[in-house]
């Protein structure tokens, strides 16, 4: 199905770094609940991830990934998720994250 350009610039995909990341055993499927900075303008969000397969929660601090900051928020068990973290599925469907290959100021807009 096409879209047209005002459908793909009305969803809002930033970068932010994650400075907090621990497991999520309340979640349905495997997946760790993260805190995300993207900058001044937006602070932190949380998020979760179901991105165990090729990540610990150690591995992910300091680490810049993209994301929707602009989906309502959304009850996963007990926590309110504020955006949705992007990834891509592996050979497995295993979730491998996106984020750029240099570093760039959080907060940043995809375009």
């Amino acid at each position: 199905m096409m879209i047209a350009w005002d459908d793909f610039e009305r969803v809002d995909i930033r970068v932010g770094t994650i400075v907090s990341a621990e497991p999520f055993p309340e979640a349905r499927k495997p997946a760790l609940r993260l805190v995300i900075d993207f900058g001044p303008q937006l602070g932190r969000k949380k998020s979760s991830a179901q991105i165990t397969r090729h990540y610990t929660p150690e591995q992910l601090i300091g680490r810049q990934v993209l994301a929707v900051v602009n989906f309502p928020p959304r009850q996963i068990g007990p926590m309110m998720s504020d955006v949705l973290t992007l990834g891509l599925p592996d050979a497995e469907g295993a979730v491998v994250l996106i984020a750029p290959d240099q570093p760039v100021p959080d907060g940043g807009r995809l375009f």
